[in-house]
């Protein structure tokens, strides 16, 4: 059986001290113990206060963050603060806030799509000790007054395009919130109303800068084992959760992030440096977005951030022209799905050229690969692979980023076996995705962008403890081969408990400081981790078998008429039937004689035998089981979103909201069924 100990290469991204333990009752433990009994830091940094000042007294005059001011409508050239400008603002922000009456450790809410403000009312927290509480820009009503109430929140800033959605939650609080700092152009009507009860004063953002400016405050440094962030998940079910995080956590994480990111870029000469550059366009109000741009503030890199608009956002790659893309599954799938629905509508002569160029790249790639006592690759990086045909295909599909992109890395959830594989072939740069939770700060793992690292999330962050535990119950044993079972993890990054709940604290930590993820893994033969599986969504059907319809669900996401798919079933059904959001473009094309209206195309039995034929096609492909298969389908015309209340902000399925959504189209199928088996 492989273990970290027989891969060196993986360990030149993991860290130096290394440890791994068999444990025959709970598991085997791989991954890094340090001997000094401490966590990876930021030079000369304790906090987060610490770490941002460190870096404005050592880069005052580089570029900090910036963004495309709109004037007649039309989005202009992107504008920068530098990081003593920043810096000026930060103060006067966090003055302002004292001012209005916040004291140390005081909760202080941020609504909004991303933006310089989101960021500087942040680190204004962080210099006061006060403890920044996001409030989702996706979510409902429901959900921000059940935030604003749970943590205590008494000054909130928004953007103005979020008043409006403000009203009723502050209503509701009763006056807990005592200011509103907000910015851009504000809807008259909405402020009036936030203020008329008379408990809440509204004030604009250069309101709250000029009252800092006369009533300067000075800074109450937090300590290391301070909160610097309650962040709620999003939660499938229930209500979100409040994940506590201190400055060591967030310190741990950076310092991990950057250890891993230099050391993994720089085998490629792409090290992390000053002079990079990101787009913030994934919700800060996750930590996988905060910890990346605290990074970069770490570093003296600078932060651009887009419009706001999903539609604007390719226009804001190309003005601002990133160094380092970070992205979710689902935007690398808009961006394979998008180059494909293009190339069906190309001459035959053009999608030939692409497929041949797509081969002859991929095969140069992966010339030669072998593991031996160190891996060896005979091929070729991904700028030196095909110039031809970079530059007859792949250099255009990299403009669309902006064209400097030095390195892609995704996380959040699995990323697709052939999606991964098309952004390392297209995208001319080093292509890693990671792994990470809430609750470990976001960033766990991260793989190395070689070939024999496809599919998995490579090996842990710097200090990071993980094990595989045993789930008798579905199969995952960490002492078979090859080892499989859940993810659990200890270090310096993993959250001190979720805020006012013991009860579900005590479900996932363990009096040793391990997490239970509830994620299954799977150790490859190089040692890296390939998540498989999802132990909290396990259900058994009537004959006894066991299901993870989350990784059937990724399975037949891979049949090109399926969009979006949900598998249910339950321990009174022998089988399962599924609930799609078609690609209409290729049901349509798939369907022959399709009618024009698509409501009634989806609900045509020849258009659900053409999708539950592709699912099964791919299904057997990837080795599901036939009761795995779902015998009945229902199509679907609206796609599913955070928006309309079926994917988290995180783009994770919430499983028992669509159950309940779709729960007379699920008996309807299981009739037919019936029927027909009689």
């Amino acid at each position: 059986m492989a273990t970290f100990k027989d891969n060196p290469y993986i360990y030149e991204v993991s860290g130096p001290q290394r440890e791994t333990k068999r444990h025959p009752a709970r598991g085997t433990e791989y991954g890094n113990v340090d001997a000094r009994n401490g966590w990876p830091t930021v030079e000369g940094a304790s906090s987060l206060y610490e770490m941002f000042y460190n870096s404005v007294a050592k880069y005052p005059d580089n570029p900090c963050l910036g963004h495309r001011p709109i004037k007649y409508g039309v989005p202009q050239e992107y504008q920068w603060m530098t990081y003593k400008e920043t810096a000026d603002k930060v103060d006067a922000v966090a003055s302002g806030i004292m001012a209005l009456g916040l004291k140390q450790h005081g909760r202080v809410g941020v609504y909004g799509i991303n933006s310089p403000e989101w960021m500087m009312a942040m680190q204004a927290c962080n210099r006061q000790s006060a403890y920044c509480v996001p409030l989702y820009d996706t979510l409902g009503s429901d959900a921000v007054r059940y935030i604003i109430n749970h943590a205590e929140v008494t000054v909130v800033f928004a953007d103005s395009l979020k008043m409006p959605a403000l009203i009723q939650p502050l209503a509701e609080t009763k006056g807990q919130v005592s200011a509103v700092v907000y910015w851009g152009e504000c809807d008259t009507l909405a402020k009036v109303s936030i203020e008329e009860s008379g408990l809440t004063k509204c004030y604009s953002w250069s309101e709250l800068l000029e009252m800092g400016r006369k009533s300067p405050s000075p800074a109450i440094p937090p300590k290391p084992e301070d909160l610097c962030t309650i962040m709620y998940t999003s939660g499938t079910t229930g209500n979100p959760k409040g994940v506590m995080l201190t400055h060591a956590n967030l310190l741990s994480v950076v310092a991990g992030q950057l250890g891993a990111i230099n050391q993994v870029g720089g085998r490629y000469g792409q090290r992390f440096t000053q002079e990079d550059v990101m787009i913030s366009y994934l919700p800060l109000a996750h930590i996988f977005d905060r910890a990346l741009e605290e990074m970069f503030l770490a570093n003296g890199a600078r932060i651009g951030y887009w419009r706001g608009s999903i539609e604007g956002v390719i226009d804001d790659l190309q003005a601002l022209r990133p160094t380092l893309f970070i992205g979710v599954p689902r935007v690398f799938d808009k961006v394979y799905d998008g180059v494909f629905a293009r190339l069906k509508d190309a001459t035959c002569l053009r999608r030939a050229i692409f497929h041949a160029a797509f081969w002859h790249k991929q095969r140069h790639i992966n010339l030669g690969y072998r593991w031996t006592e160190r891996p060896i690759n005979l091929g070729y990086r991904w700028t030196e692979a095909s110039p031809l045909a970079d530059a007859l295909v792949f250099d255009k599909v990299r403009a669309k980023l902006g064209g400097r992109v030095r390195l892609v890395c995704s996380g959040g959830a699995p990323l697709a076996r052939h999606v991964e594989e098309f952004l390392k072939t297209a995208m001319c740069a080093p292509c890693c995705q990671g792994y990470g939770l809430t609750e470990t700060c976001g960033s766990s793992f991260i793989a190395l962008p070689e070939p024999m690292f496809n599919g998995t999330v490579g090996g842990p962050l710097p200090l990071l403890t993980f094990r595989l535990e045993a789930v008798p119950e579905m199969g995952y044993d960490p002492l078979a081969d090859p080892p499989r079972g859940e993810i659990i993890i200890k270090g310096p990054v993993v959250f001190q408990g979720y805020y006012k709940d013991q009860e579900k604290t005590d479900e996932v930590l363990d009096k040793d400081g391990w997490f239970h993820t509830g994620d299954i893994g799977e150790l490859t033969p190089i040692g890296s981790l390939k998540i498989i599986d999802r132990k909290k969504d396990l259900f058994k059907l009537s004959q006894g078998e066991y299901i993870a319809p989350e990784r059937i669900e990724g399975a037949l996401k891979k049949a090109s008429a399926v969009q979006q798919v949900y598998i249910h079933g339950n321990s009174f059904e022998s089988s399962l039937v599924a609930v799609v959001v078609p690609t209409e473009a290729e049901l349509r094309s798939a369907v022959a004689g399709a009618p024009e209206d698509y409501e009634k195309l989806c609900a045509s039995q020849a258009a659900q035998d053409v999708v539950q034929a592709q699912m099964h096609a791919v299904g057997k492909a990837a080795g599901l089981k036939s009761f795995e298969l779902p015998k009945a389908v229902h199509l679907t015309t609206e796609v599913w979103s955070p928006e309309n209340g079926l994917l988290t902000p995180t783009f994770k399925l919430k499983r028992a909201v669509v159950r309940r959504a779709f729960q007379a189209q699920i008996d309807t199928a299981y009739a037919r069924l019936a029927k027909s088996a009689k």
